[in-house]
């Protein structure tokens, strides 16, 4: 009877650290999938500082001043600010997905459809519009790329680039977080 008892006894002890290390190796396996997906969190409110930017010709007409960012895991929210020749201060809400769904920004007078995406590591989010304005019957269409990268420092950084009929226009901005 000893015997039989031992080997159930060995049996059950097996059982156990192959439980335990099953275990460690899915706790350690989500946890690094946990890691990979955490994405570079562009929240806050944000001003441009225009010394570290590189406007590019014309000085970005239009370019937001001040932006206010919420995002969550599924979506980003943008309130930018940017100041008319009049001196007029105008603001637009932009809302981007992250299931890689084409979103629709459109306001008054353009049309403006976007999808936004991650890169692999998910530091740098990636932005390409189509935007259509329409002014006295005449239609222009501005193809863009806006690729946001956060830094250490509080600042983020949006490499611009677009095309139209007017031809190509590219800038670097920078913008500081207000605190």
């Amino acid at each position: 009877m000893k015997t039989k008892k031992s080997t159930f006894s060995n049996v059950m002890e097996g059982i156990k650290v192959s439980t335990i290390v099953l275990v460690s190796i899915l706790l350690l396996s989500s946890a690094d999938v946990f890691a990979q997906d955490k994405k570079a969190d562009f929240t806050g409110s944000w001003k441009l500082n225009e010394s570290k930017s590189q406007m590019g010709e014309g000085r970005g007409r239009m370019t937001a001043t001040k932006m206010k960012i919420t995002q969550d895991a599924s979506m980003l929210t943008n309130e930018k600010t940017s100041v008319r020749q009049s001196g007029e201060e105008v603001t637009t809400t932009e809302k981007l997905t992250f299931d890689g769904k084409e979103n629709d920004n459109s306001s008054n007078n353009r049309q403006k459809k976007s999808t936004a995406s991650w890169s692999a590591e998910g530091k740098v989010l990636t932005v390409n519009s189509t935007t259509i304005f329409e002014r006295d019957g005449n239609k222009m269409e501005i193809k863009s790329v806006e690729v946001y990268k956060s830094s250490a420092d509080d600042t983020i950084t949006i490499e611009s680039s677009s095309s139209s009929s007017r031809g190509e226009f590219k800038a670097t901005l920078v913008y500081e977080k207000v605190k």
